[in-house]
């Protein structure tokens, strides 16, 4: 039965943060440690009144320090390009590449003396920590695509399969192809890539089913682009025997992309939603399949 869409979209959810999307400390400590003993030797600055002398010395005696001077201006590059109106600068921060003069000039222009000179911090491990934290916010976007995975690999496991036997993560169209003898060339590479499947699963009665997962908090041009490329997606694999496109999505972004979403819902009828999976989705996908294999007995 076709579903009512406006009352489907209603049923979008806002967030799908779970204990672990805001920060991932363990990531956040990894990095820090990495650095703590070099960060541990420029603390030796903090409140220096000779400090331009001071980190000349240091960087003579422990070259390796300057490993961790990209990280002080949230930079995890090992190489800072640098323009004035001399000249173009390349500072290497795994082998200096200029004297120690320059460097202490890039620690001057940059702000860096200043901030550990006038006390600004007082202990450089906690200042990564927190520059660290702030930095690994930005991976927040593509932990909301793993949630969205994780999710729905959760609600496969419940529909009783099976990982590496019924179903299967992250299959390129050629491994599809081989593993269940399949002719996909229909589908045509849209973005000049392969297209890879974040899930493929078999159903009882031998439809394969590929899988996409995504979920959209905010809007922008990216749910126009995904919505018109999973319509062509549709139209390109119905006449498929035996295989089944299906789209998993949330989020309160669709609100501003509704118009592409809904013409894509029109020719896809396997447009699944959270409260869809809740409701039982992948169950009734199989179910289906059970109700023709009993039908095919009579």
């Amino acid at each position: 039965m076709k579903k009512n869409f406006e009352s489907w979209l209603l049923t979008m959810k806002d967030s799908i943060a779970t204990w672990g999307y805001y920060t991932d400390f363990e990531k956040v400590y990894e990095n820090v440690n990495k650095l703590k003993v070099e960060l541990n030797i420029l603390n030796s600055l903090i409140g220096s009144r000779n400090i331009e002398n001071e980190f000349k010395s240091l960087i003579i005696k422990y070259p390796e320090v300057i490993k961790a001077i990209p990280i002080l201006l949230a930079k995890r590059e090992k190489e800072i390009k640098i323009i004035d109106s001399k000249e173009t600068y390349v500072f290497n921060f795994i082998k200096m590449n200029y004297s120690v003069d320059q460097y202490a000039l890039f620690m001057k222009n940059c702000g860096l003396f200043d901030l550990l000179q006038n006390h600004i911090i007082n202990n450089l491990v906690d200042y990564v920590l927190g520059v660290e934290v702030g930095m690994d916010t930005n991976g927040r976007k593509n932990r909301t695509g793993d949630a969205m995975e994780d999710l729905v690999e959760s609600y496969l496991i419940r529909a009783g399969l099976e990982k590496d036997k019924t179903y299967f993560k992250e299959l390129n169209k050629s491994e599809v192809e081989k593993k269940f003898g399949l002719d996909l060339s229909a589908i045509s590479n849209q973005d000049k890539t392969e297209k890879r499947f974040d899930f493929v699963f078999k159903g009882s009665f031998g439809e394969i089913y590929a899988c996409e997962c995504n979920f959209y908090s905010g809007g922008g041009s990216k749910l126009n682009e995904t919505a018109r490329s999973y319509k062509t997606l549709a139209l390109e694999s119905k006449n498929i025997s035996g295989f089944t496109f299906v789209w998993f999505t949330d989020g309160i972004g669709w609100n501003s992309a509704r118009h592409n979403l809904e013409e894509t819902c029109d020719v896809l009828d396997t447009v699944y939603n959270i409260q869809d999976l809740e409701n039982g989705a992948i169950e009734k996908l199989l179910n289906i399949e059970e109700r023709i294999k009993g039908m095919l007995k009579v």
